[in-house]
């Protein structure tokens, strides 16, 4: 879990940006099959955690590391554009499993430096700042000096805690960046209406208390108050006990988690731990035994790369809801 340590998800600070519009083809649809978009709109200057830069025209060869920004190209239609790929958290949905499987995987987690130089890149996506780790010599300096320009996932540098308006700048301005605008407002449009429709069905319950086990034995490593994740539980009827923890992961005690009274345990999905050994952690710890979510085994379980800023999120908040709120989404 060392990418999504609390020390390189607050590493930086969100600058927002304000967008000018430009257009694709009439009918140009956001499939992978699809050429890029005519690079109309440029000069285009964006700031993007701390780094500004200036594209003359739409990236022509990207490496993307982790999952949920290689989803995003994906989704927008960018299949063509990619030139490597690396480290999944889970699988990638159906809907994308046939232009995924059409780009080199260059690392099954993060590749060295050499490895992204090898594809020749112009351009460089990553979705946790772990993915520009100076150290390991893919730093965004470093890859400047190469002639590649980066972009780091917003949720790394976010600093308002207003996660879903920063999930739509995160495609918005991406959609911008490769020239196709209008595929990123309908897909805006899209998860608007999904979040309303979730927000509907949930609007005269009470929200449940909830906790978030991602990992951990010591401690428990669960979602903090930033971020998407404590966005999609708030969406799907739930309080996140851990609400006051200023991060997006971060380590709580078990003791606090035994103080809060969560109602129901949501187990994120990810990794050579299953659900089912998380449970049986959960469950035989004696110290946990009083806990309402244990008394009762109520747990919801989530893919990890649907709790991190990507296209999955309008879908996994109804998908939350409907395992906290089983009546109310069901009706």
């Amino acid at each position: 879990m060392s990418r999504r340590t609390p020390a390189l998800i607050a590493a930086a600070v969100l600058l927002p940006l304000a967008l000018t519009a430009c257009s694709t083809p009439e009918g140009d649809e956001p499939t992978g099959n699809k050429a890029v978009a005519k690079s109309d709109g440029f000069p285009y200057t964006v700031t993007n955690c701390g780094v500004t830069t200036t594209f003359k025209a739409p990236p022509k060869r990207v490496v993307t590391m982790n999952q949920h920004v290689t989803e995003i190209m994906l989704e927008l239609g960018l299949t063509k554009s990619l030139v490597g790929t690396a480290y999944l958290d889970d699988k990638v949905l159906p809907k994308y499993e046939k232009d995924y499987a059409s780009v080199p995987v260059i690392a099954k987690e993060y590749p060295s430096y050499e490895q992204v130089l090898a594809t020749n890149p112009d351009f460089v996506y990553g979705g946790y700042a772990s993915a520009f780790a100076a150290g390991d010599g893919r730093g965004r300096e470093a890859l400047k000096k190469s002639g590649i320009e980066t972009r780091l996932n917003t949720e790394s540098c976010a600093k308002a805690d207003t996660p879903m308006e920063t999930l739509y700048e995160e495609v918005r301005e991406v959609g911008r960046t490769f020239g196709v605008t209008d595929r990123a407002e309908a897909w805006i449009k899209q998860a608007e209406a999904d979040n309303a429709a979730t927000a509907d069905k949930l609007k005269d319950l009470k929200a449940l208390p909830v906790f978030v086990y991602d990992s951990g034995d010591k401690t428990a490593f669960t979602a903090g108050g930033k971020g998407i994740g404590n966005e999609l539980i708030k969406r799907a009827g739930g309080t996140n006990i851990f609400a006051d923890l200023d991060k997006s992961f971060g380590d709580a005690s078990w003791e606090n988690v035994v103080a809060r009274k969560p109602e129901a345990i949501v187990i994120y999905d990810y990794g050579s731990t299953t659900v089912e050994q998380k449970k049986k952690r959960l469950l035989t710890d004696p110290a946990l035994a009083d806990v309402p979510a244990i008394k009762n085994k109520r747990f919801a379980v989530m893919p990890l790369s649907d709790a991190v800023l990507g296209v999955r999120v309008p879908a996994a908040v109804e998908k939350l809801a409907a395992q906290l709120h089983p009546a109310a989404t069901t009706s």
